[in-house]
């Protein structure tokens, strides 16, 4: 019997409008920039319309990538509420894949935004096995005392003890496939921010998401220390994780041509989840130039491909379904990501040079056996 996983970041998928922008320049879309606004309820007014206007477009764009993975159990990032979620499903993805997804789980986290994580569910595999729910655990609570992993490096942050370890949360859920279980953790690693202290964003930003790495493993070793260990248990870690082990890099110009250079990174937090073989990260099964999930840029002078979205499979799952090769869905992408050679796709309708778009994420998505 066979279930098919997704993990997406649909990138603030919201249901209530964010005004912070009045205040924050850094929150205020870049349209908006362009007017002179007197006051804050007409930045009210041209936020609202400005949103709504832009919503319709991406959500349907959201959809289509989403039906695009075929998957049984969808794990997603950037969810406002079950309200958001309720009204996309029912307004957007129904119209792509019926009715599917009826089964929607979610728990408020900690992100300062209220973007959560989620989980949705079909009645059963498209191959007929039933999914059935059995338990939700949130560890959105734990702090970096409850796991001894405060230190120096997250002091210097300003963080204190007693903080809570993730930025978002880890959602453990169990289900069972036809009757054998298998265990979700969806998580959202912290983003990695602007230069800080003389540090670019990934580098400042990354003793926290080797804590949330750090957290995120052991939970799973606590959850299985009383049945033998997680190694010969199926379970599956799914998410944006902000982080990357390698990356693309491109360099020249549509007239003189691009570069693609991979480069390996010396440092990462998704390897503390794979040292010593606690897990495997399945995209990496495809070739190097082929694993990346998003396209950053921040000008010609900085440009590169990257995964930032994982399925991390058990050593048990990773053994049993040794041929499971991910699929990435780019047709969602925007007109203005740069793909190497013989990876261009056809874009869904509707795409734009920047937006809209499905998301700048790319959903990824695997069918497992499980036996």
């Amino acid at each position: 019997m066979s279930v098919r996983i997704a993990t997406f970041n649909v990138e603030n998928l919201m249901n209530r409008f964010d005004f912070s922008g009045f205040k924050n320049n850094l929150n205020k879309d870049r349209t908006l920039q362009l007017f002179q606004i007197n006051n804050e309820e007409q930045y009210r007014q041209l936020e609202q319309g400005r949103a709504i206007a832009h919503a319709d477009d991406t959500r349907q764009l959201t959809a289509l990538a989403i039906a695009e993975t075929h998957a049984d159990i969808l794990c997603l990032q950037e969810v406002d509420n079950i309200g958001a979620l309720n009204a996309f499903e029912f307004g957007y993805l129904f119209k792509m894949v019926g009715e599917g997804y009826r089964h929607k789980y979610m728990l408020e986290g900690n992100d300062s935004r209220g973007i959560d994580v989620a989980v949705l569910m079909r009645d059963q595999t498209r191959h007929g096995e039933p999914i059935e729910f059995i338990e939700m655990t949130s560890h959105a609570h734990m702090t970096y005392n409850d796991f001894g992993l405060y230190n120096a490096e997250i002091a210097a942050l300003g963080l204190e003890p007693h903080d809570r370890i993730f930025k978002r949360d880890c959602l453990e859920i169990d289900v069972r496939i036809g009757g054998r279980p298998l265990t979700l953790f969806v998580s959202h690693f912290k983003s990695m921010g602007p230069p800080r202290n003389g540090l670019d964003g990934r580098t400042a930003s990354m003793p926290v998401r080797m804590a949330e790495a750090k957290a995120v493993r052991r939970i799973i070793e606590d959850r299985f220390a009383d049945s033998g260990g997680s190694a010969d248990k199926h379970w599956v870690i799914c998410g944006d994780f902000n982080d990357y082990r390698e990356r693309v890099i491109i360099g020249g110009d549509s007239m003189a041509g691009y570069t693609f250079d991979p480069v390996r990174e010396a440092v990462s937090s998704v390897d503390v989840l794979l040292e010593g073989g606690f897990c495997e990260n399945l995209v990496e099964r495809r070739p190097v130039m082929d694993r990346w999930t998003l396209y950053h840029t921040r000008g010609p002078e900085e440009r590169h491909l990257c995964q930032l979205d994982y399925i991390l499979a058990s050593p048990a799952l990773a053994r049993t379904n040794s041929d499971a090769v991910p699929d990435i869905i780019r047709r969602g992408q925007p007109y203005r990501t740069i793909f190497p050679p013989d990876q261009k796709v056809e874009m869904f309708p509707r795409i734009g040079w920047d937006r809209p778009k499905a998301s700048d994420h790319c959903p990824v998505a695997v069918t497992f056996n499980v036996v």
